[in-house]
């Protein structure tokens, strides 16, 4: 079950989460409709390179990720989408594309949309495309150590 790595994860760390299976469903839209959920509160992960490493970025699933944002907020001097064959074997146990938002469990480095921390909650892909987990935004920073930055200009995805 790919969400097991994940709920062990939360239960270790005595966070209080709600876990949503869904009909499958593999774009963010979807997936908010799906779930019933709003798609500035529900986060989806992608992943980039930044300088050819491998980093997440998480956004409300309504908007775009802009790379020269992420660009000026990291750094970086090169910055560009990772395809999926590149970060396929990245997420054990993880439907490809259905990431949860914690690099600290693949090695990577996260940055979060400032958006998302202007709301209580957040949802994301628990590792499958049938299932989310709910939980405060509060906690996914805490346990997640994402570097909050501006990622979008609010282009609609």
């Amino acid at each position: 079950m790919p969400v097991r790595k994940l709920r062990e994860f939360l239960d270790h760390e005595k966070v209080r989460y709600v876990s949503i299976r869904h009909s499958p469903a593999y774009t963010a839209q979807e997936i908010a409709a799906s779930a019933h959920i709003r798609g500035r509160e529900l986060a989806k992960v992608v992943v980039v390179k930044l300088d050819g490493t491998m980093a997440l970025a998480v956004l409300p699933a309504s908007v775009k990720v802009d790379l020269d944002l992420l660009r000026q907020a990291t750094g970086a001097h090169r910055v560009e989408l990772a395809t999926e064959s590149e970060f396929a074997g990245a997420f054990p146990e993880c439907e490809l594309g259905a990431m949860p938002p914690f690099g600290g469990l693949y090695g990577m480095t996260v940055y979060s949309d400032s958006r998302l921390a202007e709301d209580t909650e957040i949802a994301f892909n628990a590792g499958s495309h049938s299932e989310l987990i709910r939980m405060k935004y509060r906690d996914f920073e805490r346990l997640g150590a994402p570097k909050v930055v501006h990622l979008s200009t609010g282009v609609p995805a």
